[in-house]
């Protein structure tokens, strides 16, 4: 217990640091999810093509070598930010692949005539998106989303081997410092459940409000 209460602040300033790369990069995910399922079911093959290598190339890349793309090639091109934003970028663009394809299974639940009959009423493809097809698929593909974030929360340990301060990070300290490795990774693990439970909590509460009763 004394590795936690002698090194709290270190714990808590990894832990919220792995907080703060989780809420963003979700948030970045979830923007860029929507985004490219739409694209993937537009009627403009241009962008059906440009989401459709989008997920290919990112979900088919290994997390690791996009942190290194990512981190260490754009402030080659004279893109420089604070490792965190780099991370955040990272984390964001690869887990939105996994988000656009889970959107996209919602989108083919939803019986064609909802968007047949929304475009006979003079909507948009926009407007029939948004309005008609996508509520009804959210429904839907709540648990599959929810899944995806908890994946991005346990992905962000990555960050740490990039100078970017995260939960796990904090075990290289405390190892310099002499404690015992066990239990420097009994609190990491609780510290990732803390985060883990609590979306998953968010996302049971939301499938029992909006959720598709089966």
């Amino acid at each position: 217990m004394n590795v936690l209460t002698s090194n709290f602040d270190t714990y808590a300033k990894g832990f919220l640091g792995t907080v703060e790369l989780t809420v963003y990069s979700s948030a970045l995910a979830l923007l860029l999810g929507f985004v490219m399922a739409s694209f993937r079911v537009a009627p403009v093959g241009s962008l059906r093509a440009f989401g459709a290598v989008w997920v290919a190339v990112l979900r088919n890349t290994p997390l690791t070598l996009l942190f290194f793309a990512v981190l260490l090639g754009l402030p080659r091109f004279g893109l420089v930010l604070p490792f965190q934003v780099f991370a955040v970028l990272a984390l964001g663009c690869y887990t939105s692949a996994f988000i656009c394809e889970a959107l996209r299974s919602g989108i083919n639940t939803v019986p064609k005539g909802q968007g047949e009959a929304a475009r006979s009423l003079g909507m948009t493809f926009a407007q029939t998106l948004t309005l008609v097809v996508l509520p009804q698929a959210f429904r839907s593909v709540i648990p599959p989303v929810g899944s995806t974030l908890i994946a991005l929360a346990k992905n962000s340990a990555i960050a740490g081997a990039f100078s970017v301060t995260e939960l796990l990070g904090t075990y290289k300290t405390l190892s310099e410092l002499g404690y015992n490795i066990v239990w420097t990774f009994v609190w990491i693990a609780v510290g990732y459940l803390i985060i883990t439970l609590t979306i998953s909590a968010l996302f049971n509460l939301m499938e029992r409000h909006w959720g598709v009763v089966r």
